[in-house]
């Protein structure tokens, strides 16, 4: 079933744009200082910059604040047009823009279809009526997560907005392209009006948890690499002596050892052990002293890593010792 999301609690606002070709470092690194800007501003709770993929044509920003006014604040800001005037040689073309108020955080890489309708205030009713009966016929599909709806907003957005969310590229597709979809889109002939973009979330998958229901910015690609280091080391190294008794032949033990690891990686030891772990060091909250952050992290990271050298040591030297 959808669910109406009423105005209030956390804003986000999504922000699609098209980069004119070659200029794509260059906008990215514009886009950095819009958002160190933005993060100057009450109520920030965070920003993100996906760039396109297969899934996404367009790069996407999105901005979270604590509340719609705050969120506005932003939007309409003098420091924000100053950005847009001097980053405009970057830009083929207009951005689309959609908001939406009071929505959940989805704590898994989902992929998501932002929606938007104008309806006549007349038509509200049967519009209500005709979202139910597609999210009805939505939720029988392989892979359906869930859809939110969003009222316009006054004085910021006067579509109503819906979201809906998709495990997979593969699972949404087979519901966008379904004769289930294409005749209710027909029985609601009056709202074909709307605009569609498609959101790839999969990019954050092994980093993808929330705190507190705020979620800030990705960590960098160095505490990424870092993080994956502090999985992947207790990982291969038990798959190893897990797969050591086969005596596989070395190519056919890293095909197979290859494709464990990176199972195991993705469903048990970044969400079961890494993400809890370094949590505050990978997204610290917004208020915390980021010289004692860096700090604690990496002295947590270095103590973590010593124990299991020392622990794969004894196993392999005094305990076990490999064919």
């Amino acid at each position: 079933m959808t669910t109406e999301k009423p105005q209030g609690a956390e804003a986000t606002v999504i922000i699609g744009q098209k980069i004119r070709p070659g200029l794509e470092r260059e906008f990215e690194a514009w886009q950095e200082g819009v958002n160190t800007a933005a993060a100057d501003y009450a109520g920030f709770l965070g920003a993100e910059i996906s760039p396109p993929t297969p899934l996404q044509p367009d790069w996407v920003v999105v901005y979270r604040f604590d509340s719609i006014a705050h969120l506005q604040a932003w939007i309409n800001s003098a420091t924000r047009q100053s950005f847009l005037d001097s980053g405009s040689r970057y830009l083929d073309g207009p951005a689309t823009q959609q908001v939406v108020s009071g929505g959940t955080q989805q704590p898994d890489p989902l992929v998501t279809v932002v929606v938007t309708h104008r309806v006549h205030p007349d038509h509200v009713d049967a519009f209500l009526a005709w979202q139910r009966q597609m999210s009805e016929q939505e939720s029988t599909f392989e892979g359906f997560r869930g859809t939110e709806l969003f009222r316009p907003i006054e004085g910021l957005q006067d579509e109503w907005t819906t979201l809906y969310r998709f495990d997979s590229a593969e699972h949404l597709d087979a519901w966008l392209t379904s004769p289930e979809r294409k005749e209710v889109l027909a029985e609601g002939e009056k709202f074909h009006d709307f605009g569609m973009r498609t959101i790839d979330n999969s990019f954050g998958s092994w980093f993808a948890f929330e705190e507190n229901g705020r979620e800030v910015p990705p960590p960098s690609e160095t505490k990424t690499s870092v993080a994956v280091w502090v999985g992947l080391y207790p990982t291969v190294v038990l798959l190893t002596l897990a797969l050591s008794p086969l005596q596989l032949p070395l190519w056919l033990g890293l095909l197979v050892g290859n494709l464990l690891s990176s199972f195991i990686m993705s469903f048990l030891t970044m969400p079961f052990y890494v993400n809890p772990l370094l949590r505050r060091w990978l997204r610290p909250p917004p208020d915390a002293p980021a010289t004692t952050t860096r700090l604690v992290g990496l002295g947590l990271v270095a103590a973590v890593m010593v124990f299991w050298a020392g622990v794969f040591y004894l196993v392999t030297t005094q305990i076990w010792h490999l064919p």
